[in-house]
């Protein structure tokens, strides 16, 4: 109907952002870790970034605020930082088999909690939801 205001995609999208959001936060804090730490874990998952400059750039964090992160990740032995051989100045971040195995441990539970949340829809409709979100979110 013309002049009829029905409720925005933004607006639908940021109320199941908070629902993942704290599902998956429940996730992240049995295993003592931030959205920013998971968010730099999961970033390296495919393999090391070439510095912290790359690493901010694919997570969207400002890299000034990323460092505590990886300095945190770091000191539990969950990445590793060395020295980028191409230009010293700049270091290579890698994630760690502790930290891949936290990543995996994550990931299980937070599939586990996304599918609650999407628990009112039927096991195709979930799926074709996921696809539909891939399709939409590649660069």
């Amino acid at each position: 109907m013309a002049g009829e205001v029905g409720v925005e995609l933004g607006a639908m999208l940021s109320t199941l952002l908070r629902r993942v959001a704290a599902a998956e936060q429940a996730v992240l804090d049995e295993h003592d870790l931030g959205m920013w730490d998971h968010a730099v874990l999961y970033a390296l998952r495919a393999g090391a970034a070439a510095s912290q400059a790359e690493l901010a750039e694919a997570t969207g964090r400002d890299k000034t605020r990323l460092i505590r992160h990886l300095d945190a990740l770091e000191a539990r032995g969950l990445i590793t930082r060395t020295p980028n051989p191409q230009d010293r100045r700049l270091h290579v971040v890698t994630l760690t088999e502790a930290g891949r195995a936290v990543l995996g441990r994550c990931h299980e539970r937070i599939t586990e909690a996304e599918d609650t949340v999407l628990g009112g829809l039927s096991t195709d409709d979930a799926q074709q939801f996921r696809r539909l979100l891939t399709s939409l979110t590649r660069d």
